[in-house]
Order: C-alpha cells, then structure tokens, then sequence
C-alpha cells in the first residue's frame, strides 16, 4: 500500500516537473512522458533517497538526466540509422587514396622490425611492457625504437629518406 506522505510530497511538485519538461522537450507529450518516467524513478529509488536532500533537487536533477539519457540515445539511433540508410556510396576522393597509397608504401620499405614495432603498438593496440617481454628488451629501448620508426614513417611519407644523417667527425 503507498505511503500517503510520499503523494503529499510529490503532488504539489508534478507542475514544476511539467514546466520544466516542456521547457527541455518543447513537445507537451514528450514533456508528459518525461515527467511520468520521473516520478516512476523517483518512486523507485525513494528509499534510497537522503533525508536531509531537497526533494524538489532530487527530482529536477532525476528529470534532467532522463532527458540527457534520452536525447544521447536519440542521437545514437539517428546515427545508427544514418549509416544504414545511405542513399549513394560514398566513395574515398583520389586525393586521400593517393595518400593511403603512398603512406603504404612508405610502411612496406621500414625495416622488418620498425614495422613490428607500429603493427604491434598501433594496430594491434598493445603496451610498451608487452611489446618488449615479446622482444625480450627494456620498455625505454621499445619506446626509443618506436620513437625512430615512427619519425621513419613521417619522413618516407614526406618524401624524404630514412637514411641516418653523416657523421661528423671532431678532430
């Protein structure tokens, strides 16, 4: 049987709910629905609830994250529903396949194990620890090889060369 203070709490609230629900949805329907889902989860969760809390608080801050939820979720599903319904394939312009092109090829003439060293960390998405118990180094050495295959790559994609500077020599 419901508790008749919990009614003589909420009742004279209901109207402040409704404004402030319109005012967000700007649909009385929707707004309806926001203030109905509510109270139900204030009815829910009112043992939960702490005393000393300002009720009208409690159910404006229960009112507005119900709208937040609702409208990420909206957003998700039109998005969702976006990609499902693409009305002409969008293809890559020749531009981006010329750069994918030339950052591939750039990639194949890395050294074997400058090119282990990105596909592990970057694609497969391990840490620097596994990386080098795999290789059997220290992580500073991992993260100093990655640091050059990486400075490797930007270079060749640059068209430059990945070849080390001269050395100079100090009399």
């Amino acid at each position: 049987m419901p508790d008749p203070r919990i009614d003589e709490a909420l009742r004279p609230m209901l109207p402040r709910l409704r404004r402030f629900a319109l005012w967000l949805a700007r649909d009385p329907f929707a707004a309806d629905d926001l203030v109905q889902s509510t109270v139900e989860r204030a009815l829910s969760k009112w043992a939960s609830r702490r005393e000393d809390e300002s009720l009208r608080a409690w159910l404006f801050a229960i009112l507005y994250r119900l709208f937040l939820d609702g409208k990420r979720r909206a957003t998700r599903y039109a998005r969702f529903l976006g990609s499902l319904h693409e009305d002409e394939p969008t293809w890559p312009s020749a531009e981006r396949v010329a750069i994918a092109n030339s950052t591939l090829a750039a990639f194949a003439s890395l050294p074997v194990e400058q090119r282990s060293l990105l596909l592990w960390i970057t694609v497969e998405g391990m840490s620097y620890q596994e990386v080098a118990d795999i290789l059997e180094i220290p992580i500073g050495t991992v993260m100093s090889r990655l640091s050059r295959a990486r400075r490797a790559l930007r270079l060749l994609g640059e068209g430059g060369s990945t070849e080390a500077p001269p050395l100079r020599l100090l009399k």
